[in-house]
């Protein structure tokens, strides 16, 4: 038998993997795990095939192919009124997820201290504990979960190395406002605190409202990892590609950790995409496409028993399910699944301590007939 120390003793299989996989068991409709079932824009994969057949099928430079790098810094200055160089602040990546790991492992040390805002996507925390930081949770509470930046305060000490933020959120839906952006200038100004800008979800903003962008207010960009997905943007989210941002200063030590872990990635669909992000009318009127399915579904669950709380931005739906049940929100999820045909996520897995408040993640990035199925089964509870 062979004995070693675990680095994550208290991590198991996240809890997309496990409600996907029971989803599956039990023929359930899937609208836990966070990908479309619709597809890519047909163009997009086409350009794909044309330039794998043109023989772009070997390793890309390290920080991406230099004109996917320009289509960004124009995407960017377009949307954010910013510039960011090409050749020395931008790097594509394997996916946000990947980007976000490699800011953190490019910065934390043993003993710095991260404030991150829960519910928090699942890989921050233990990506945090993998390179001996402390994980500082700020728990944010239904139904508005708005952060209380006095208390934000109290948390912040000599040891504070990087706030991570999540804008639109995961699960909540919720966004960043004006204010909010004020009290991290302020909170920020005169310390050496990072700021990794976890901005994923940038196109799914709704009801005229803005995605406020760390880019955007100089006195954040010059501290900030902001990460990004083509998966979200393009529904491709099996082809893990994104890309992080950062001023040269930050990128030079991003670009240090990356290397050695993907060192590069997909050749061919980066020329794709590069190509593809010439039509800016694609992800300009993105946020109107997502609309009408969040507007579509929580229409729907009006005639079901859950409790919708606000959705400002992402493409999920947060639902109170105290007038259903008393059951921990792990529990009715599963029940759910293997009843009902439904998956759902519980949010008591994106808090460190399980916080419980009765509240589940709908995933609504799915075809209509798909949705109205679900809801079909979900108003029978």
């Amino acid at each position: 038998m062979i004995h070693f120390r675990s680095k994550l003793p208290k991590t198991e299989t996240t809890i997309f993997t496990v409600m996907s996989a029971l989803a599956t068991e039990y023929n359930a409709i899937n609208l836990s795990q966070g990908f479309p079932d619709f597809d890519s824009p047909p163009q997009l994969i086409d350009l794909v095939g044309s330039f794998m057949k043109q023989g772009k099928n070997q390793y890309a430079p390290m920080a991406g192919l230099l004109i996917l790098r320009n289509q960004i810094a124009e995407k960017v200055e377009l949307l954010y009124n910013t510039s960011y160089d090409p050749e020395t602040e931008i790097t594509i990546t394997a996916g946000g997820t990947q980007a976000i790991f490699t800011a953190i492992a490019a910065t934390i040390i043993p003993g710095d201290e991260v404030i991150i805002f829960e519910p928090a996507y699942d890989s921050y925390a233990p990506s945090i504990k993998l390179l001996g930081g402390l994980v500082k949770p700020f728990e944010l509470v239904p139904p508005d979960y708005k952060i209380d930046w006095d208390m934000v305060k109290k948390l912040i000490s000599s040891r504070t190395r990087m706030i991570i933020l999540n804008s639109p959120q995961n699960p909540t839906g919720v966004i960043l406002d004006e204010e909010d952006i004020k009290q991290l200038i302020s909170i920020t100004k005169g310390t050496d605190i990072l700021i990794l800008s976890d901005e994923v979800y940038e196109h799914l903003v709704y009801d005229d409202r803005q995605h406020l962008s760390m880019a955007r207010y100089p006195e954040l960009k010059e501290r900030s990892f902001v990460t990004v997905s083509f998966g979200k943007l393009f529904h491709t989210t099996g082809w893990k590609l994104g890309y992080c941002l950062a001023p040269e200063i930050l990128m030079n030590e991003f670009r240090k950790v990356h290397q050695f872990l993907v060192f590069s990635v997909n050749t061919p669909m980066q020329y794709a995409i590069a190509e593809f992000l010439k039509n800016t009318g694609y992800y300009t009127e993105l946020n109107s496409f997502f609309q009408q399915k969040r507007d579509y579904f929580r229409d729907l669950m009006q005639q079901t028993r859950f409790e919708l709380l606000p959705c400002y931005g992402s493409y999920f739906q947060c639902a109170s399910i105290k007038n259903i049940t008393e059951e921990k929100d792990i529990d009715f999820v599963q029940r759910l699944t293997k009843e009902h045909q439904v998956a759902a996520i519980p949010a008591s897995a994106f808090y460190n301590r399980g916080n419980d408040y009765g509240i589940v993640r709908f995933c609504f990035a799915k075809k209509q007939e798909t949705l109205e199925k679900a809801v079909n089964l979900l108003a029978k509870v």
